[in-house]
């Protein structure tokens, strides 16, 4: 019986790994480090168990390399300029686009039956430890290499981002004030799920729902559902 579980088990870690090597782009060496970079707390609690360290140093790392990145790329831009395309390239809702087309979401370890996270930004979470997880295995340098050939060349481009309002409320509040029309944010619903707040909020227009998401906290959900909403509104 015992036999059989470890034969279970080398299977499933071997399919973890190959999974894990085709969104990396390399074979990782330390397989355990990467599980815990991809565990989600709803399944491990843990703190040396779950990815929630690890999101903390990658997000200290990622921030520093995209730094460096726009430094060189923009040689004549102020530092109000490169704050605020910085903040536009790892922002909670466009890590999460970037982790879900790179398969992480297949990869991520996470209680798949709890509908909110099934809709919210962990993804984007899992993103930021991976990179802690690369870091840590390689270094500096590689980690820096690989964000720029893995995350920022195939999936931010600079010359749409630079277009891009990063306060999405804002440009629907413009949008109304043009056109005579009072746009609000409401809590419609609030909830815990494993533990966290889970809101709902609507955006609406003159008093009427156009478009509702969730999230763990209130300025997440609000921004998405502005979003929705721009969406909706066909702008």
């Amino acid at each position: 019986m015992q036999f059989l579980f470890r034969l279970f088990q080398s299977s499933k870690n071997r399919a973890f790994a190959k999974e894990l090597t085709n969104v990396l782009g390399f074979s990782p060496k330390h397989l355990a480090l990467y599980k815990t970079a991809l565990s989600h707390r709803s399944l491990r609690e843990g703190t040396d168990e779950n990815n929630e360290r690890m999101e903390f140093l990658g997000d200290a790392v990622l921030s520093s390399i995209i730094a460096h990145y726009l430094f060189k790329k923009y040689p004549y831009k102020g530092e109000g300029f490169l704050t605020e395309m910085r903040s536009k390239m790892v922002n909670r809702q466009k890590l999460n686009e970037i982790a879900l087309k790179m398969g992480l979401k297949k990869i991520t370890l996470y209680n798949r039956y709890d509908n909110g996270l099934n809709m919210s930004q962990i993804f984007g979470n899992s993103l930021e430890a991976v990179v802690g997880a690369v870091y840590l295995e390689n270094g500096y340098k590689h980690t820096q290499s690989w964000v720029e050939k893995r995350i920022i060349l195939p999936y931010l481009f600079m010359d749409d981002l630079e277009g891009i309002d990063i306060n999405i409320k804002n440009k629907l509040y413009g949008w109304a004030n043009k056109n005579g029309k009072t746009v609000d944010f409401a809590t419609v619903d609030e909830k815990l799920e494993n533990g966290r707040r889970l809101f709902t909020i609507a955006a609406t227009l003159d008093g009427e729902i156009v478009a509702e998401a969730k999230g763990f906290n209130k300025k997440e959900a609000s921004q998405i559902a502005a979003q929705l909403a721009l969406e909706k509104l066909g702008l």
